[in-house]
């Protein structure tokens, strides 16, 4: 039931002729309280899109009523004319709802530096707006798709209470979150500074490890609506652990639907001196477009991971690194370990484990392999 599966909530998703294919392109989710705090996190791009800057802005106050996405078209790098969609976006949304205009958050997502065709997106928020249901989550997150082979939801409950979610993104997924839009609403009761708490550490460990391509985007958008309608209020660090548990499931999703992948691969760095070690040496061995090659065509080159890791400003001795490729330590020691026959890369899941023997730090991103695929998606027409 994604973003309605909390109480408090509806949703609708539907096509408002954004697309030219007819597709669904267009998402109401609506907070019918009695709560209505909220919280949210955006990409780190310099360039950003006007629904992120409008968003930031009523996001100020931690309180949010609705949430209307657009698929088809970013609104990123669309001058003046393109703030002023983005507002009247919200303006729509709050006459269709009931709310007002600074209790709406917009989010766009499609083709960079094309402007949004106004008349249809205004007339289906209108559509939207009469067809709200709390049924309506998995429509709506069938709507925010792009290039998105499938739609992403994820729930998670507690003790009388949940936390749904719904995301979108299959390309340019790098730190700084990913081509992505995310939605999360739960019914339970907390405040703005609970919300925010939970969202960024959420956040911090999830979907900004999933490094699929490097690329960043600018319209990156997570968001944490709360409806109270439970009437729970939970320990902050069960609600973070929730949130938590949604997050990663969605940032899963992501990495299993990125543009052309056939492999999904976790990189998992332990032995580390400190966390931002692991992180730092984990996104460079995910970022290696040359391991990408190699373990898309089954080739464990433990060699390009140990390049890969001597880019970084990481600690550690590189003849005491070590390297395992699901499970079988191919390189000991900085050089040759087990046999490479040994290790069966057929599956669409691989792991490959870094341990740099420097201290007791680890941790985890999720990439993808580079194919064919990948490229043709990307240079055969604009996405």
């Amino acid at each position: 039931m994604s973003v309605t599966a909390a109480l408090g909530f509806l949703a609708c998703g539907l096509a408002a002729g954004i697309k030219e294919s007819g597709d669904p392109d267009l998402a109401l989710v609506v907070n019918r309280g009695p709560s209505r705090t909220a919280a949210g996190v955006f990409t780190s791009n310099r360039v950003q899109a006007a629904p992120v800057r409008w968003s930031r802005r009523v996001l100020a106050d931690g309180r949010i009523s609705a949430v209307v996405l657009n698929s088809g078209g970013a609104n990123a790098c669309t001058g003046p004319g393109g703030a002023d969609d983005a507002q009247a976006m919200a303006e729509h949304t709050a006459r269709a709802v009931d709310t007002a205009p600074d209790e709406v958050a917009v989010c766009s997502t499609g083709l960079i530096g094309v402007r949004l065709p106004m008349d249809r997106v205004t007339a289906g928020i209108a559509a939207a707006a009469d067809r709200l249901s709390p049924d309506g989550g998995e429509d709506a997150a069938v709507a925010i798709k792009t290039t998105d082979s499938v739609h992403k939801t994820a729930v998670a409950t507690g003790a009388g209470w949940t936390v749904g979610g719904m995301a979108k993104g299959a390309g340019m997924l790098a730190p700084g979150l990913a081509t992505m839009l995310v939605v999360l609403t739960t019914d339970a009761d907390a405040g703005a500074d609970v919300l925010d708490s939970a969202l960024r550490e959420a956040v911090r460990t999830t979907f900004d490890r999933v490094d699929s391509d490097g690329c960043m985007s600018t319209n990156d958008t997570v968001l944490l609506l709360a409806s109270g309608a439970s009437g729970v209020v939970p320990e902050p660090a069960e609600l973070a652990g929730a949130v938590q548990a949604v997050c990663r499931d969605l940032a899963l999703q992501l990495v299993a639907d990125a543009e052309g992948a056939s492999k999904e691969i976790e990189v998992a760095v332990v032995g580390a001196a400190s966390e931002d070690d692991a992180v730092e040496v984990g996104r460079a061995v995910a970022r290696n477009n040359l391991l990408k090659c190699a373990l898309h065509g089954e080739d464990p080159n433990w060699g390009r991971v140990l390049s890969a890791i001597g880019t970084t400003s990481a600690v550690f001795d590189p003849d005491r690194l070590d390297v395992a490729i699901n499970g079988v330590w191919i390189c000991r020691d900085g050089a040759e370990g087990e046999a490479r026959d040994k290790v069966d890369l057929s599956d669409r899941r691989i792991t490959v484990t870094v341990d740099l023997r420097s201290g007791d730090s680890s941790a985890v991103i999720w990439t993808n392999d580079l194919t064919a695929e990948y490229v043709h998606e990307n240079s055969a027409y604009s996405s």
